[in-house]
């Protein structure tokens, strides 16, 4: 019973963590990533546009992490380095990442 309450606590910690990461990475995709993924501007895939992310998704987290911390010019358009927002945490960059493509799935 002991264990099972363990593993309840570490799965509930965990889901936190999640829902927190989910959170934070909505608030960074508002204040600094909206402008292009929310309009398409510079050739951005909309952020729920599955069509769009589909590609970029399948090429895997740490690619599309690459790309969105240290820039990236593509065939549709040009991601500047943490969206050209310097001020930016590596983490808060990964989250808003994380944020978009679970609104693509």
């Amino acid at each position: 019973m002991k264990n099972l309450m363990i593993a309840t606590a570490a799965t509930v910690a965990l889901m936190a963590s999640v829902t927190t990461a989910q959170a934070d990475g909505q608030k960074t995709f508002q204040a600094a990533c909206f402008a292009c993924h929310g309009t398409g501007a510079a050739g951005a895939p909309k952020v729920g546009d599955k069509a769009a992310w589909g590609p970029r998704i399948a090429k895997g987290i740490a690619t599309l992490e690459k790309h969105a911390l240290h820039g990236f010019k593509g065939d549709k358009g040009v991601m500047p380095a943490k969206g050209g927002r310097a001020d930016l945490s590596d983490a808060d960059v990964k989250a808003a990442v994380a944020y978009m493509v679970s609104q693509a799935k």
